[in-house]
């Protein structure tokens, strides 16, 4: 029977305190829903009273039913004060949540420099405030900061820390790096250490990844004694992040068979991980383990041909027990094998030997070399092998695009586009304005499309990066558009390449909607007061 570990995250509180990352108690009540779906076992929410969006969140998280309990966070009693009437304390019940995370030093130098009391005085601090909360009736999670710092600099003290909070009652004694500094070999061997002196302890890992060691830092602890382990999705948090529970919870559940989640939940770690990326307003590194697009892609000719007969030879796991998916990236460097899997994958039939094959390699290299990227644009790649292989129904042709850019003096810039299509046999002519020249060309295209395609209401584009190729030409440069799209579904991305920004970003946003009418074969128009011939807008 394997070993529970108990999953305590900290992403609407630690996680928030990373650069750029601001979430409204909408955004924290949404992501609190879907870490409770995932099953982690405390959710921190943030410092009762700090701000209205922690206090929103804490009045409305009651009413949400979630398994996960909620913590609240503060820090012990002012020194030489009491319990009983410390604000801070006092705001942490008046929160309402089962469970409560109390922050104390763990370092000597802290105790004189930062808090400027004595030692004494600071396990006061500790014991009263834990020992009050709990007469309350809360669960007390306490953490000990700078515990492995301390531990160095005075291992006695930071000892007798945390057996002033058993003393007095903490349900869990987390050992916390707050620095960032400490090594796994250190962590391993004070955890050990301080589980020798404090049989039976229940003792719990906080750190944080300012030398990239994190999650390394919290397996060391978890195979030192740790049953109780902090992070936050994505490792968002302060300065370089806190451990990363993406990482941590595969590898603790998948490798090393401790239980942190229910099984069926592990699925839904990639979700979730994107799912609180795209609520914070945050990109995902696409090499991020386990959840990454590319944690599972694979672009060496070789790589792909052996994941072809047995995808153990270059994946640590089935991409899908944390669901995740294989790719195939296919690039100037791409061998036969990558267009052949990336031809299966969406259900076409390549002859490896045949013509056609070799000149769908040599076209991708081809386009490659004029600056086109493939690795980033699997809807754009797609589109080419269905062409090259005819298995596509081109539902709308386009004939022309014309721009009007215009700023009067004092005056906000308008854009407006111009375009013709023919869809089903009917020349339509569309124009639409936009907040600059990008958008309005998408809603000059959505005008005539939407009437034959209702479907198209559905997406937006919700990410557009330009790339310049040769910043020797300056201003004349060839430039990349990539632009990402989303329906309620998936997402999909799109390239563009031309020495001219619109041209570009032209090519990247037809590819976008000729891939999102993949499968629709017989456009039907929805006639309107604008007449047979699809919608004008004058």
């Amino acid at each position: 029977m394997s070993t529970s570990i108990t999953i305590f995250d900290t992403t609407l509180r630690d996680g928030t305190q990373g650069e750029g990352i601001s979430l409204s108690a909408d955004d924290k009540l949404k992501i609190a829903k879907k870490l409770d779906d995932l099953g982690v076992h405390f959710i921190e929410g943030g410092i009762p009273g700090s701000n209205n969006k922690d206090i929103e969140f804490f009045r409305r998280v009651q009413s949400l039913g979630l398994r996960a309990k909620i913590s609240a966070f503060g820090s012990t009693r002012r020194k030489h004060s009491l319990a009983e009437q410390d604000e801070n304390l006092q705001r942490m019940l008046a929160a309402g949540v089962p469970a409560a995370t109390l922050v104390g030093k763990a370092w000597d130098f802290h105790v004189h420099t930062a808090l400027q009391t004595t030692l004494e005085e600071n396990l006061a601090m500790i014991g009263d405030s834990i020992a009050y909360l709990k007469r309350k009736g809360l669960e007390v999670v306490f953490d000990a900061e700078h515990f492995f710092d301390g531990y160095k600099h005075n291992p006695e003290y930071a000892a007798a820390v945390l057996s002033r909070a058993r003393e007095a009652g903490a349900d869990w004694l987390v050992m916390c790096d707050t620095n960032g500094g400490t090594l796994p070999g250190e962590v391993h061997e004070i955890v050990s250490a301080v589980g020798l002196a404090l049989p039976g302890a229940p003792l719990g890992v906080h750190t944080h990844n300012d030398c990239e060691l994190a999650v390394a830092n919290t397996l060391a602890a978890v195979q030192a004694g740790a049953r109780h382990i902090q992070g936050t999705v994505n490792g968002y948090g302060e300065r370089c992040g806190n451990a990363n529970l993406c990482s941590l919870l595969p590898t603790l559940q998948l490798k090393m068979n401790y239980t942190c989640i229910p099984h069926e939940s592990m699925a839904q770690l990639t979700n979730t991980a994107r799912y609180v990326s795209e609520i914070a307003n945050v990109n995902m590194p696409v090499n991020q383990p386990y959840v990454g697009s590319a944690a599972f892609a694979h672009k060496g000719g070789i790589h792909v041909s052996a994941i072809l007969r047995d995808s153990r030879t270059y994946e640590h796991i089935e991409p899908e027990k944390v669901g995740n998916k294989q790719r195939v990236l296919v690039s100037e460097l791409a061998g036969q094998s990558n267009v052949l899997s990336k031809a299966q994958q969406i259900g076409l039939h390549l002859d490896p030997s045949s013509e056609q094959a070799r000149k769908i390699i040599d076209r991708i290299k081809e386009l490659e070399h004029q600056g086109y990227q493939f690795e980033g644009a699997d809807a754009s790649l797609e589109l080419l092998l269905r062409e090259a292989t005819g298995e596509i129904d081109e539902l709308f042709t386009f004939e022309s695009f014309k721009m009007l850019v215009e700023k009067t003096a004092g005056g906000s810039v308008v854009s407006e586009a111009f375009v013709k299509l023919n869809v089903a046999g009917e020349s339509l002519y569309t124009a639409a304005e936009g907040n600059g020249p990008v958008n309005a060309l998408d809603n000059a295209l959505r005008k005539a499309l939407i009437p034959y395609f209702p479907s198209l209401r559905d997406m937006h584009l919700s990410d557009y990066k330009v790339r310049v190729l040769d910043e020797q030409d300056q201003t004349a440069a060839k430039v990349r558009v990539l632009i990402e799209s989303r329906d309620y579904r998936t997402a999909w991305s799109t390239v563009g390449v031309s020495g001219n920004v619109i041209e570009a970003s032209w090519e990247a946003l037809v590819d976008s909607m000729r891939y999102a009418l993949l499968g629709l074969h017989s456009p039907q128009p929805v006639r309107t007061e604008f007449g047979q011939r699809g919608l004008v807008n004058h």
